[in-house]
Parts: structure tokens; sequence; C-alpha cells
């Protein structure tokens, strides 16, 4: 949907700056448009209000909320803990192992 949406803006931002500039009486053709603009917003927010357009979204963001609640939290390891090599610094040259 806002593919299809940035599209129409688009095309129709186009043909009115077009208009504009072939028009006699431009000042009343930004007021039409303006009030097409104003049209346009108060019906993609009455569509966004109404969850016309959140319903792909609202699969994804489940999906989201359940693999997080399938991760865990790292294990915290004791790298002191008995059996470990302890880490070496880094030294001059390469070590050949």
């Amino acid at each position: 949907m806002p593919g299809l949406l940035g599209i129409v803006l688009g095309t129709w931002a186009y043909a009115l700056a077009h208009l504009t500039l072939l028009a006699d009486r431009p000042a009343g053709l930004l007021a039409g448009a303006a009030l097409a603009a104003v049209a346009l917003l108060a019906v993609a927010l009455a569509a966004h209000a109404a969850g016309v357009v959140d319903t792909p979204r609202a699969g994804r963001a489940a999906a989201l909320r359940a693999r997080a609640r399938r991760r865990r939290v790292p294990r915290q390891v004791d790298p002191d803990a008995a059996g470990r090599p302890r880490p070496r610094a880094p030294g001059p040259f390469p070590s050949a192992a």
C-alpha cells in the first residue's frame, strides 16, 4: 500500500506542478490542490485509525514478539574456572599454533 500511495502522490505532485505553470490563475489552482491534499490526508488518517493499513504488519510484529520470547539470555561463563586456559596477551610475533 505505501508503494502505491507514493506513486499516486508523486504523479499528483508532478501534474500539479505542470498545471501550475500552465494555469492563468495559479493561486486558485493551488488553493484547490491544498484542499485536495487535506482531503487525501484525512482519508489516509481515517484508514490508519480503522486499522486497514496495518494488517500486513500485524503478523510480522507477532512473529518478532514470539522470536523474542524464545531467545534466552546467554550463559555467563567464568573465565577463571578450573579447566579453562587463560587467555594470552598478544606478543610481538604471531604464534605458530
